[in-house]
């Protein structure tokens, strides 16, 4: 199994739309793909027509536990996004308790990787939607994930966030025996704007040695496919931003050095 999680201090930064277009193509290679959405605003639950405000059960039910997480559980979440082999454990609105919960109980940073332990056999990839906040969700996807995806969108606010971002990465780094490997990845790039253009100019020179070398356009195409509730894929797979996707999907999949 591949966990992949993608996460910034920022939201608006395409990190859904990263999550499901990356999942929808790996899922049309025959591969079986879960994706996890960890974010109480539930914009991958979302996606799939699916409300975080009545779902029965979701990615919360893992932190009832104490840390602990029962063999049967994580089965019991998953959910079909109607893509084949694309599975979903959706959010809910009561992960934003979890904060409160967490600071009475230990042993709540790894709840994650202990479900994802009991699908390992299930899945070839696992992809986190994080929140935006560094809180108990993010270090359980942290924890959690062999490989680090951040986008940023191309503008002056969201590299302020990626630098908060990146020094998050350098703390939780130290602590950690093998440092989570990552890859920035510039997001809702417009060539035709002078704004956009500089703003992918100072993130390649900032964080030249960890940057994606290309970027994720602005396409309306990855918008058309979120109001359909389909992963973009599944809608044009020759839209110029799902080509983006498929050409950072084969970077991703790159041996790590």
């Amino acid at each position: 199994m591949h966990i992949w999680a993608v996460a910034n201090q920022k939201g608006g930064v395409g990190k859904t739309t990263t999550v499901v277009t990356l999942g929808g193509l790996l899922a049309d290679a025959g591969n079986r793909v879960l994706l996890l959405d960890l974010d109480p605003h539930g914009s991958l639950t979302s996606y799939f027509r699916f409300d975080p405000d009545s779902v029965e059960k979701s990615a919360y039910d893992l932190f009832l536990g104490n840390g602990k997480v029962d063999e049967s559980l994580p089965n019991q979440l998953t959910i079909e996004t109607g893509h084949p082999n694309l599975s979903l454990i959706p959010s809910s609105t009561a992960l934003a308790t979890l904060e409160r919960h967490a600071q009475a109980q230990g042993g709540m940073g790894l709840v994650i990787s202990k479900a994802l332990a009991i699908l390992w056999d299930d899945y070839d990839y696992v992809l986190i939607d994080s929140p935006p906040v560094l809180g108990v969700l993010m270090i359980n996807a942290l924890a959690a994930c062999q490989r680090l995806v951040i986008p940023v969108q191309t503008e002056f606010l969201a590299i302020k966030g990626l630098e908060r971002m990146t020094r998050t990465l350098t703390m939780i780094n130290r602590a950690r025996k093998k440092p989570i490997p990552y890859l920035i990845v510039p997001t809702l790039f417009d060539r035709r704007t002078q704004a956009s253009n500089k703003s992918l100019r100072i993130i390649k020179d900032m964080f030249e040695e960890v940057v994606w070398h290309s970027a994720i356009p602005v396409d309306t195409k990855l918008r058309d496919a979120s109001t359909a509730g389909i992963a973009p894929s599944a809608l044009d797979v020759n839209a110029r931003g799902v080509k983006a996707y498929g050409n950072l999907l084969a970077t991703l999949k790159e041996p790590v050095s």
